[in-house]
Order: C-alpha cells, then sequence, then structure tokens
C-alpha cells in the first residue's frame, strides 16, 4: 500500500515539474522586481505595472499634444479602440492566460502517468521529453531571438505599413506614403506595440514547446485500452487544452476586433468586409490547440484495429459458445433459459465489441471544436450592431416585442 502510494505521489510531483510558463528570463526578471510569485502570484500588480508601461504615456503625451480627445484630429486617442483593446485587454489577458495554462497544462501531464499510459520501461523517455521542454522554455537564446524579431521585423512592419487609416490620427500623420509619428507614435512603435508583439510571440513559442512535447510523448508505445470510456483509448482528457489555451484565443479574438472596429467607425467599413479575416481567426485558433494532438492519431488507429480483432475474436468465441449451450444444446439442456444471465451477457458483449468500433482516431470532438471556435468569436458578436441603424434595432426589437 505504502509503495503505492509513494509511486503515485512519485508521479504528481513529476507532473507538477512541466510548466509552460514558470521559467524563462522574463519570468525571472518578474521574480526579481517582485512582479510575480513563483506560482504567479501578484497578477494584478503585473497587469498594473504593464499598463502603465505601455499605455499611460499614450495618455499623457496625447493630451499634452491636444491630441487626446476630438477637435484637432480626426481619430485622437481616447477614441481609438483599437489602441485601448490592445493594452487593456489583450495584454492583460496574455498575462493572465499564464495561469490558466499553467493550471491546466500540469493536470493533462500529470494524467499521462496518472492513468498509467507511460509504461515503467518508458518512464525514462517520458522524463526525458519533460526535462528537454523545461529546457527550451527556459531558453535565454529563445527570448532574445525573440526580441529581435520583434524590433527587425515587427517594429519596421509598424513604421512601413501599420497605418490603414488614412485620417491624420493622435500617433500621427501618412505624407508620401510614409508615417510621420507624434511622441505618442514613438512610444507606441517603439515600447507599447513591441511589448504586446513580444508577449504575443512568446506564446507562439510555449505553444510550439507544447506541440513538441506531445510529439515526443507520441513516440513512446502508450497503454491505449480501444475499450476505454472516453471513446479514444484513455486520451480523452488531452481536450482540456482547450480550457487551458482559451484566454489565449479570447486575446486573438479580441486583437481582430479592435483593427475590424477601427475600419468600420474611422474608414467607412462594414463587418462582411472582414469574412476572411474572421474565418482565418477561427482556422487558426482551431489549429493552434487541435492540430498538436493530432500526433496520437497513428497511435489511436492503431489501438482502434488491434481491439477490433481481439474484441472480434472474443465476441466470436462467446457468441460461438452461446450457440452450441442454447440452439445446439450440446450440454447444460436442463438449465432453464428463463433468468439465465447468458442472453444479457452476450447483449454486453455486442454494446463492448460496438463501442470499440466506434472508438475516435483524435483525443477531441466535433464539439470541442466548436466550442473553441466560440472563444474567439465571442468578441466580435457585439460588432454585428454596425450592421444596423439605430431604428433598424429598434424596428426588429418592436416586432420581436409585439
Amino acid at each position: 500500500m505504502s509503495s503505492n502510494s509513494s509511486i503515485d505521489n512519485q508521479n504528481e510531483r513529476d507532473g507538477e515539474d512541466f510548466s509552460l510558463v514558470l521559467g524563462g528570463p522574463l519570468f525571472q526578471l518578474w521574480l526579481g522586481v517582485r512582479l510575480a510569485g513563483r506560482d504567479l502570484e501578484l497578477l494584478r500588480r503585473r497587469i498594473v505595472v504593464m499598463v502603465l508601461l505601455t499605455w499611460m504615456p499614450l495618455l499623457l503625451l496625447s493630451v499634452m499634444a491636444g491630441r487626446a480627445l476630438g477637435g484637432s484630429v480626426p481619430l485622437p486617442f481616447l477614441l481609438d479602440a483599437e489602441q485601448h483593446l490592445r493594452l487593456l485587454i489583450v495584454l492583460p489577458l496574455l498575462i493572465f492566460a499564464e495561469i490558466a495554462a499553467n493550471q491546466r497544462i500540469r493536470q493533462v501531464v500529470q494524467q499521462f502517468l496518472n492513468l498509467g499510459l507511460i509504461p515503467d520501461a518508458a518512464r525514462a523517455q517520458f522524463d526525458l521529453a519533460v526535462a528537454s521542454a523545461m529546457r527550451l522554455r527556459n531558453s535565454r537564446v529563445a527570448e532574445l531571438l525573440l526580441i529581435a524579431l520583434v524590433y527587425g521585423v515587427g517594429v519596421p512592419y509598424f513604421w512601413r505599413n501599420y497605418i490603414a487609416l488614412d485620417v491624420v490620427s493622435w500617433y500621427g500623420v501618412m505624407a508620401d506614403g510614409k508615417l510621420h509619428p507624434s511622441p505618442a507614435g514613438w512610444w507606441l512603435g517603439c515600447v507599447s506595440l513591441p511589448v504586446l508583439q513580444f508577449l504575443l510571440l512568446r506564446w507562439y513559442f510555449r505553444l510550439y514547446i507544447w506541440a513538441r512535447f506531445l510529439w515526443q510523448v507520441s513516440r513512446i508505445e502508450l497503454q491505449l485500452l480501444a475499450s476505454h470510456p472516453d471513446g479514444c483509448g484513455g486520451l480523452g482528457f488531452l481536450n482540456l487544452v482547450r480550457q487551458a489555451f482559451a484566454p489565449l484565443l479570447l486575446a486573438q479574438g479580441v486583437l481582430l476586433t479592435g483593427l475590424i472596429a477601427n475600419r468600420i467607425l474611422f474608414a467607412g467599413g462594414r463587418l462582411p468586409q472582414f469574412l476572411i479575416d474572421i474565418v482565418a481567426l477561427v482556422a487558426i485558433s482551431a489549429i493552434m490547440v487541435f492540430a498538436p494532438l493530432l500526433v496520437f492519431t497513428p497511435k489511436l488507429q492503431a489501438t482502434a484495429r488491434i481491439g477490433l480483432l481481439e474484441y472480434g475474436a472474443l465476441a466470436q468465441k462467446y457468441a460461438r459458445e452461446f450457440d452450441q449451450k442454447w440452439l445446439r444444446r450440446a450440454e447444460s439442456a436442463e438449465e432453464p433459459l428463463l433468468g439465465s444471465a447468458d442472453i444479457q451477457s452476450l447483449a454486453d458483449m455486442n454494446n463492448s465489441f460496438e463501442f470499440v468500433d466506434r472508438m475516435r482516431w483524435v483525443p477531441f470532438t466535433v464539439r470541442d471544436v466548436l466550442l473553441l471556435a466560440a472563444i474567439p468569436l465571442l468578441p466580435i458578436v457585439p460588432l454585428t450592431l454596425s450592421m444596423f441603424s439605430v431604428e433598424e434595432l429598434l424596428e426588429r426589437l418592436l416586432k420581436l416585442m409585439f
């Protein structure tokens, strides 16, 4: 009993060693300046500091330049929905997403061990996969490359192509196809947006680490069961990743919402014009979360095929014996048919075979995909109101009421 308990405790500790977020230079910096604890405490402090760094200077510089509200420019700072959504909603969501991912992903990794999916002979291989993921998460080189990517590609792209609105704005003026930024525009391009881009790229890097870890685990000879009640060999717990990455997907939806809102409000755009962007957002979100799980499809397919053969042989043996006993009356002829458990057992055998036959080859369902698609779409829903005038909305409401 004590031996089993010690094994369970060891499995739990090993699962807790896996974290996509508790590491890396930025995390160490937050620890050093007391913006985070070892388990991501001090969330509000991190959010407040990041907002003060990215959004507050834009407000102050815009006020000083007289471009904060109306009058001086067609697009004043306080009416720029895109930037407010980016820096006051998306940025906090990217920070909060670390807590959700840390809890859920740990639970997923623990399940590989707690459910006995990793055989003892492959335990060292699993531990190596965990250690490799943690080394990559802690890589200083990786985060330095992300910073270089932001300032080498992201910032120049901003200066060349960011302004799609052909209006004078709080962050600058377009002249001869080139942006002439205001002081607030310089801060936006050199500090605020790079911070947001870095946090977003850092999340994409973590998704790569997660996908790489799953691929390494899929190389292990997992102990899957064709008859497992979850319908996918015992890997049904992997659909928890939808909840783990929900705040990240919501942040991506808010990003697109801000971009569309500004085009509707200040450039005469209409929501249907952005249908391709919306569909692409949903598709990318589904690919980000569920595509890495497809590495287990060959394993699940093989488990289903072997399960059909094994349960088919078992069902054949039972059905033959049932036939011999009750139809050919080869033995137990005096046993009454009424009340016999054999018929119920035959029905149970049939149900078991059908269950194995319906085993899924992917560890998620259509319902999981639809629920995931709803997350990035949620912030976009209010924009549908822009397709109707106030009079049309009131008329539709009256028709519904009366």
